[in-house]
């Protein structure tokens, strides 16, 4: 059984591999200022409403792109299964090669996705990623079949960018990320839907053809809280899988066992 947690700027995901599928998925909220010891009590309590015991899990492996959580997590997380998790990075043996000028500073979230996008496709791929910030990873097909990370596109995420402009429009108030009737809206609500979903979708939509166009033709696969709301809207996004990070979190802690 594997434990695979990803700490993410908005949220934290726990989840566990048994059976050949992701049998328990818990996402909770991020909040920096949380001690581990409040996390170990999530965690004890998402296993009790599994019935499963930190006996129970064989292996473990974390991402974290959030540093001020990471180590605090990491002992925790020994703590609780006996353990030091694996943590993610690309010293670890990943089955992807990346390419881009700096190496070192490419998000351990944005490696999982890529390592799981290109698993799946064994082929050109870009992986969006909708979440605090909305991100498109490029990954190409390299020699030998090997993945290559070759670059990312990084924008404001769906909510920061309605939050920003709630909060510098003093006559706007939130609104559901929900697409509108029509693309031109009748009434704020719709207009400010239209500009938010249908404008981040319009703004995917762009970077993917300038992607595939690089790449040479590439599938697209979307993850991330918001996924789906976009994916409901437009047809640049060939698949959805909100297990992605955990899956390439998985694929790692497979290839580095023992």
């Amino acid at each position: 059984m594997l434990l695979a947690i990803d700490i993410g700027n908005s949220n934290i995901k726990f989840g566990v591999h048994a059976g050949g599928k992701w049998a328990h998925f818990w996402p909770v909220e991020t909040v920096r200022n949380r001690m581990p010891d409040e996390y170990a009590v999530l965690l004890r309590s998402f296993f009790a409403e599994a019935g499963i015991t930190a006996g129970d899990v064989s292996s473990a492996i974390m991402s974290s792109v959030v540093p001020q959580l990471t180590t605090g997590m990491l002992d925790m997380l020994e703590r609780q299964l006996g353990a030091r998790p694996l943590l993610l990075s690309n010293k670890l043996d990943t089955g992807l090669e990346i390419t881009t000028d700096q190496p070192d500073s490419v998000g351990t979230d944005l490696l999982a996705n890529a390592i799981a996008g290109y698993d799946r496709f064994q082929a050109n791929c870009i992986v969006v990623n909708f979440g605090t910030a909305t991100t498109l990873t490029a990954v190409a097909a390299g020699p030998q079949g090997i993945g290559q990370l070759r670059g990312v596109a990084i924008a404001a995420g769906l909510a920061v960018t309605a939050n920003a402009l709630v909060g510098g429009a003093a006559q706007l108030s939130h609104v559901e990320l929900a697409p509108p009737p029509s693309v031109i809206g009748t009434n704020t609500r719709h207009a400010m839907q239209s500009g938010l979903v249908l404008g981040h979708a319009a703004m995917i939509e762009g970077l993917i053809d300038r992607m595939r166009a690089e790449l040479r033709n590439a599938q697209v696969i979307a993850t991330g809280g918001l996924a789906q709301i976009i994916a409901n809207v437009t047809t640049s996004i060939d698949v959805t899988d909100p297990m992605l990070t955990l899956e390439g979190l998985r694929l790692v802690a497979e290839r580095n066992a023992g």
